[in-house]
């Protein structure tokens, strides 16, 4: 199984359908401009793909915080219900890990909703712990 990082707009249309899975308010005329909007700010899109498709795919930033220092955040992780079951969210959360070693950081983190208990699932088994509660206020 290989995991490509996105680097063309092609790659990243690719990923288009499974980030709709998670992030279904997205809409597909502003997707590719707001990644590549992100990807400025280091936001970093990887995926695999099966047939020229991608099936699943993370997004994620290298991070510096004081009360947990340098970490790579996980904003996005989404596998197409059809490929559920086969490792790739297990094996982009262990490519991500790689990284972050890599670069000598101390931590991977993410939030997810509380709803998502199949996710929470996988990341308990890939050594994840549940350390806060996320807060959030709409200024809308």
């Amino acid at each position: 199984m290989e995991i490509k990082l996105c680097t063309s707009a092609e790659d990243i249309l690719k990923c288009w359908t499974v980030l709709l899975e998670l992030r279904p308010h997205l809409l597909q005329p502003t997707f590719l401009t707001t990644i590549q909007q992100m990807q400025q700010e280091g936001y970093q899109l990887a995926f695999i793909e099966e047939q020229g498709s991608a099936v699943a795919a993370i997004g994620f930033r290298y991070l510096q915080f004081l009360y947990n220092g340098k970490h790579l955040y996980i904003d996005d992780l989404s596998t197409l219900p059809s490929c559920r079951g086969k490792g790739y969210g297990a094996s982009l959360l262990q490519y991500v890990e790689a990284l972050a070693l890599a670069k000598g950081y101390q931590s991977v983190t993410l939030d997810s909703g509380h709803q998502r208990t199949t996710a929470h699932r996988l990341y308990l088994n890939e050594g994840f712990n549940i350390v806060a509660h996320h807060f959030s206020k709409s200024l809308n």
